[in-house]
């Protein structure tokens, strides 16, 4: 891998986000205010979850769920229309700019979208009153949560050969882990076999890491660890189905 591909790829990217970027800080404040009113405002008021309120609670938990949403939607529906239907992806086959260059620039570019989108969400949560202690492990936290969603969007874009079966993904996949990752609600009710199950999907571990830090414990350093080997087995099957593509 050489540094200026990784660049050139992500540079790519970055120029297209550039010329839509007001539409797009507009498009994804409507999810985080909808969840903002509903949950906080509306659910949340006068709610307490562990001493704090519901609305510092699900923070978050949303800000992993839209860091899910957003850096796999951002590399993983692109690229597969680029591979499918456009037949861009072959520039860069052609190119001379090794998998692992490709790979890791649009990884780069998906998360930059997800940590957008999150900033927003930041914003527009402080705005409804809410309480969030961010650091510098919390910001590490989330930036690794987006490079392993936009990995895994990437690995589906390059493994999965229709659209259709793409957003059938999305829906046996990534929906039910938006309503099951302890996202809104704390999973120590739910039946001990289930529970087992949704501690192996890396959105729990996001949502854990993202509310202990945010709440000012310590860093849940097994869920930050979980999510790392996540993101680099993504990583590496992902430069594995650029490989196997060029030849």
């Amino acid at each position: 891998m050489r540094l200026e591909d990784i660049c050139t790829v992500f540079w790519r990217d970055w120029v297209v986000l550039n010329r839509r970027l007001v539409k797009f800080v507009l498009s994804r404040m409507i999810s985080p205010v909808l969840y903002l009113v509903a949950f906080g405002w509306g659910l949340g008021r006068g709610m307490a979850v562990n001493g704090g309120s519901y609305l510092d609670f699900i923070l978050p938990g949303i800000m992993a769920l839209n860091a899910m949403n957003i850096s796999f939607s951002a590399v993983g529906s692109p690229l597969n229309m680029s591979r499918l239907y456009h037949k861009t992806l072959e520039e860069y086959l052609i190119a001379p700019i090794s998998p692992g260059s490709f790979v890791t620039g649009k990884v780069l570019a998906g998360a930059l979208r997800g940590l957008i989108s999150c900033a927003v969400i930041f914003i527009l949560a402080y705005l409804f009153g809410a309480k969030l202690a961010v650091s510098i492990g919390f910001l590490l936290t989330l930036a690794l949560t987006c490079l392993l969603f936009a990995a895994m969007g990437l690995v589906a874009a390059m493994l999965i050969n229709s659209h259709e079966d793409m957003a059938s993904f999305n829906t046996y996949v990534l929906l039910p882990m938006s309503f099951l990752c302890a996202t809104f609600f704390s999973t120590d009710r739910l039946p001990l076999l289930l529970r087992w199950f949704i501690d192996l999907l890396p959105l729990t571990h996001a949502t854990y890491a993202l509310r202990a830090i945010g709440s000012g414990l310590e860093t849940p350093w097994l869920s930050v660890g979980i999510l790392a080997v996540y993101t680099f087995v993504l990583l590496g099957v992902g430069v594995w189905t650029m490989i196997k593509v060029r030849d």
